[in-house]
């Protein structure tokens, strides 16, 4: 049974006679690592700020495990908003030792744990200012997750990273994920990484979610091959399933997904001709999360 750790219902934010954020509602699930995807402006961060309290929230509402949020809820939510927060001046372990007497936390083994497995161990005793961007970056999850939250909020953490950066901190937010069970709402401008790393994806447009597709929804009508259009769709699969070794996908009752783009697309042809298949269409389909992300905006500008 899915548990609800989040759940933001009919939320609107307006900065004076402009509206930010409009009737947005959605949930994460335990496990969530959920991709909060928009242009700048579109109100991603406001999103944000609002359930971490740092903006107030005066329409809506927003629960964490079905109670009310407050700063007594909030001690179970970790969150990177814009940029990380430390001190320049302190270095990695001092700044960790702050953040763990502000929570109560005496357990200084815990501090060293946190800090080898964002890989700053290392820069143990680097200032904060003197630490690089990625460094930066780790050092600002570590103090998110050193109270072992259960819900992690992240507002393009990946921002400014060099690609080996982006891929090690790819990583450790799977290892959060599956090894410490923590729920990851995350937003970011880089699609691939957004994608490698999400389960279930919401699209901001204007202040509105316009859609919530899961990465299974969204690879079987957004998955690289040729859609195949014929007349009679049962007699296709069978085809296919026995002439071709292909894997495929039946998407409707006109169109198959194949999942290849090396299958011999005049030979296909001619076998459903020559079994009384009307081949319609085979066109070729190669799409991501970028093209759907702007396929999906473009629909909704000629709403």
């Amino acid at each position: 049974m899915e548990k609800t750790i989040l759940s933001v219902s009919n939320i609107n934010k307006s900065f004076g006679k402009n509206k930010v954020i409009d009737n947005v509602s959605f949930e994460l699930q335990k496990g969530d690592i959920y991709g909060l995807i928009g242009s700048n402006g579109a109100g991603k961060t406001t999103i944000m700020r609002l359930i971490t309290q740092l903006s107030p929230l005066k329409s809506g509402s927003i629960k964490l495990f079905d109670k009310k949020i407050n700063q007594q809820a909030l001690k179970h939510v970790g969150a990177v908003i814009e940029t990380p927060v430390a001190f320049d001046r302190l270095t990695v372990r001092q700044n960790l030792k702050l953040v763990a007497i502000q929570r109560g936390i005496n357990d200084k083994k815990k501090i060293l744990k946190i800090i080898k497995f964002v890989g700053l161990e290392k820069k143990l005793n680097t200032k904060s200012k003197n630490l690089s961007l990625g460094q930066r970056q780790r050092l600002g999850l570590a103090i998110a997750i050193l109270p072992e939250p259960d819900l992690l909020i992240l507002d393009e953490p990946i921002n400014g990273l060099d690609p080996s950066g982006i891929i090690e901190f790819r990583k450790l937010l799977e290892k959060l994920n599956h090894e410490r069970q923590i729920t990851i709402l995350i937003s970011s401008h880089i699609l691939t990484e957004l994608y490698h790393v999400s389960t279930r994806f919401g699209f901001i447009y204007n202040g509105q979610l316009i859609k919530e597709i899961t990465k299974e929804q969204l690879d079987k009508v957004n998955q690289s091959g040729l859609i195949l259009t014929v007349d009679n769709v049962a007699k296709a699969a069978r085809i296919i399933d026995a002439k071709f070794a292909d894997k495929f996908t039946v998407l409707d009752d006109k169109n198959i997904l194949i999942h290849s783009l090396d299958i011999d697309s005049s030979k296909l042809n001619q076998v459903l001709v020559m079994n009384d298949v009307s081949v319609i269409s085979l066109t070729k389909k190669e799409k991501s999360l970028e093209d759907y992300y702007t396929n999906l905006i473009g629909g909704v500008k000629h709403d």
